[in-house]
């Protein structure tokens, strides 16, 4: 649990980032506070982006965008992002635990912090995406997700172009609302691939091994053989390893195969 001093609603995205740069360590942004209670934080002062408009779904210039401060189940709603890429971002966030906290979680909470086991990551790492940072700019997802985290900065919105691709997301769980046991996410755009493997229980990574096995036409099975083996997997309370590995290779292939049926019939 965490505990706060004071509670700022900031007037500005300048006001809110000179709130943080007094003390990038005990200051926090906030959203819907959801992924704080899964640690112990005390916060000097807590800045809630709220009144930013920062909840706004927007296609616009070639790009789908998401506000920081979108809910994750604004993301399965949405008629904007459930008619793009087959539902992909629905679909991943369907099962995190239950509508009243997906009402409450963010999309900014969920890519900030690069839980391994996101499974929005995961899916948005298999599209064409950028993070905009207030400080930090643009830069692609991949990136962001490599780097560690900057207390010094607040992410405004994600950019997803708007390029028709069709997308797959699989995952395995223990139990329906359970966090993943490993999450997989496959698109197709006109032969170019991207593979995506979360929940290992590192941080979602691309496999460009994954990707080139499909684009040469090797097919399905040899893709996900590709990221079984190009990927490192580890062992948690949830599963091990070994285990992951072996769940890899299965879930490339089916999204990818999903992929496929989903590219030939247009």
């Amino acid at each position: 649990m965490y505990t706060i001093k004071s509670y700022v609603f900031p007037e500005s995205l300048e006001e809110a980032d000179e709130l943080l740069q007094r003390d990038c360590r005990n200051n926090a942004i906030l959203g819907g506070c959801c992924w704080l209670k899964l640690g112990r934080r005390r916060i000097r002062s807590a800045i809630d982006l709220s009144k930013l408009g920062l909840d706004q779904i927007e296609v616009r210039d070639g790009f789908l965008e998401l506000g920081a401060c979108v809910t994750l189940r604004q993301l399965e709603t949405n008629p904007h992002v459930t008619a793009r890429f087959d539902g992909i971002l629905g679909r991943s966030v369907s099962h995190i635990v239950g509508v009243q906290f997906r009402n409450c979680a963010t999309v900014g909470g969920s890519v900030f912090s690069r839980f391994g086991f996101s499974d929005l990551t995961c899916a948005l790492l298999a599209l064409d995406t950028t993070v905009v940072l207030q400080r930090g700019g643009e830069l692609p997802l991949a990136e962001f997700l490599a780097s560690p985290i900057a207390f010094n900065d607040i992410l405004l919105k994600v950019r997803i172009r708007d390029d028709g691709r069709h997308a797959a997301y699989e995952s395995v769980r223990r139990s329906t609302t359970d966090f993943p046991t490993l999450a997989v996410a496959v698109s197709c755009l006109e032969g170019r691939w991207k593979v995506s493997v979360g929940a290992r229980p590192a941080r979602a990574v691309l496999s460009d091994d994954a990707a080139r096995c499909l684009e040469s036409g090797e097919g399905p099975a040899a893709a996900g053989a590709a990221a079984a083996n190009e990927l490192v997997y580890g062992s948690d309370l949830r599963a091990g390893g070994d285990y992951r590995k072996k769940l890899a290779a299965v879930l490339v292939r089916r999204a990818a195969q999903t992929c496929m049926e989903r590219e030939n019939k247009g």
